[in-house]
């Protein structure tokens, strides 16, 4: 994967987060499956697997305005957000980025799961601040924000979010018993280098990586590696590792019975945020064995990077990708973007100058633009990576 090598700017201002609320009372079956999925899955980024009555009081539920989120289009496939947040309180999360960002998008006729990572220097429109990096979105106005700036400028629908530190991954690797890792020379070197960092966040004694190649990782060991960024492909591939954890993760915690899910959940509940009702999830936990993650990406497809106040990646076009989404994840075949998502990339490209893109959004191939030189292309898969 070929990435531009600029610098990120610093970004150190102080933002606040301001969270409206609303009650949630959906219901339904296939929607107690879905979150039964989410909370499995969320054990990685710092999003967890879990959940028991006599836990309630340890997590932090936070209601939103659903009329606040801009969901315009229907994508037929039940969508949650998960947020890794740069904080280590969870009670305190004014000003706090969200570091990670993944969407969990299930077919609940088929219970597949695809994940997309949303990097998080994406140049978007956040609602009330203009174009800025996505990440910005939850420091600017908590979940709520950052549901509005993705449905916002991906055609999406997504009510439901899980908010978690992502420290708390360690926890949850070494509960599963630690997962097995392919390293690279490069990687192996970042984690060497890093990971005593992770040990003094976590509060435990690190173990550094000796060779390369097919390694079984702790939790510390693990979270450093899904932090990397200073190898080829800078954020791009840290999203994918991360992905990779996560699915490691995910295939180990279907197999793990009752009590281990419990004494994770005791472990995890206090680091999460949500606006997810416990009661859907609770007798549903063991179904999670017949779920599958059948594709991971990163989106956008396509990037250019650019530097303004700080560095951006500028998505190659917005209107491109979000086409490019909706009609390889999501089945939408003859799929046109919004007019909210047309004006958002319109302003993109009038404040860049980046207008060509090599996808195709168009039924006739004569029309397609090939920049494969000034764009990053991401094709990142789940079982296929291209490194």
């Amino acid at each position: 994967m070929k990435q531009n090598n600029c610098k990120h700017g610093t970004e150190n201002s102080k933002l606040k987060t301001n969270v409206k609320k609303k009650k949630n009372d959906k219901k339904g079956g296939n929607k107690k499956i879905a979150i039964a999925v989410v909370i499995i899955i969320v054990i990685i980024l710092g999003i967890i697997a879990g959940f028991i009555y006599n836990k309630v009081s340890k997590v932090n539920f936070v209601k939103i305005d659903e009329g606040n989120l801009a969901i315009e289009n229907k994508t037929g496939y039940r969508n949650i957000a998960l947020l890794g947040v740069d904080t280590r309180d969870m009670n305190s999360l004014d000003g706090s980025r969200s570091d990670a960002i993944i969407i969990v998008s299930i077919n609940e006729q088929t219970k597949n799961v695809n994940l997309i990572s949303v990097y998080r220097d994406s140049y978007v429109d956040v609602q009330g601040h203009g174009l800025t990096k996505v990440t910005h979105a939850y420091a600017y106005g908590g979940p709520e924000l950052a549901l509005n700036t993705l449905n916002r400028n991906l055609d999406l629908d997504i009510s439901e979010f899980v908010t978690v530190n992502f420290e708390i991954v360690a926890d949850v690797v070494d509960l599963v018993g630690g997962i097995d890792i392919d390293i690279d020379k490069s990687e192996l070197s970042q984690m060497n280098k890093y990971i005593e960092d992770t040990s003094k966040n976590v509060g435990r004694k690190a173990n550094k990586i000796t060779s390369v190649g097919k390694q079984h990782l702790d939790g510390i060991q693990a979270v450093t590696y899904a932090r990397i960024r200073k190898t080829a492909g800078g954020d791009y591939k840290r999203t994918e590792r991360m992905r990779t954890v996560l699915t490691e993760v995910f295939e180990k915690a279907k197999k793990m019975d009752a009590g281990k899910l419990n004494e994770l959940a005791n472990k995890v509940l206090p680091q999460v945020q949500t606006n997810i009702g416990l009661s859907e999830v609770i007798s549903l936990i063991p179904t999670i064995s017949s779920i599958n993650i059948s594709d991971s990406i990163g989106w956008p497809y396509e990037v250019k990077g650019i530097t303004l106040d700080r560095w951006y990646g500028v998505p190659t076009t917005l209107e491109a990708n979000v086409v490019k989404l909706h009609r390889d994840l999501f089945g939408q075949k003859d799929y046109t973007a919004s007019d909210t998502v047309k004006t958002i990339s319109q302003s993109i490209i009038n404040k860049t100058g980046y207008k060509t893109t090599s996808i195709d959004i168009t039924s006739d191939d004569s029309n397609t633009t090939n920049t494969t030189n000034t764009t990053t292309k991401n094709t990142t898969k789940t079982n296929t990576s291209k490194k």
